[in-house]
């Protein structure tokens, strides 16, 4: 399962982060470099909740913003019958 919001299509960034060398200007230095940077990944906030898709309930992720907007029909649970 990919780990993407089913409603609006929203999955991980890629960026980088920056190790910087060197002593600021402002501190007398010559001023900052970017000494080496890696890849990294930024994800979304995604919630596994149980919604209907044509009138199945299905277990997927969304993201907050769309659970905020209330773009889906949650799924009810399912009621245990007792027998005696």
């Amino acid at each position: 399962m990919l780990r993407k919001c089913v409603i609006c299509k929203k999955g991980a960034l890629q960026g980088k982060v920056l190790a910087r060398k060197g002593q600021y200007k402002a501190k007398g230095g010559t001023g900052s470099k970017i000494a080496r940077w890696s890849k990294r990944k930024f994800f979304p906030n995604l919630q596994k909740v149980k919604i209907l898709v044509d009138g199945t309930s299905h277990r997927v992720f969304i993201c907050t913003k769309c659970i905020k907007k209330g773009d889906f029909k949650k799924a009810t649970p399912r009621k245990l019958k007792i027998t005696t």
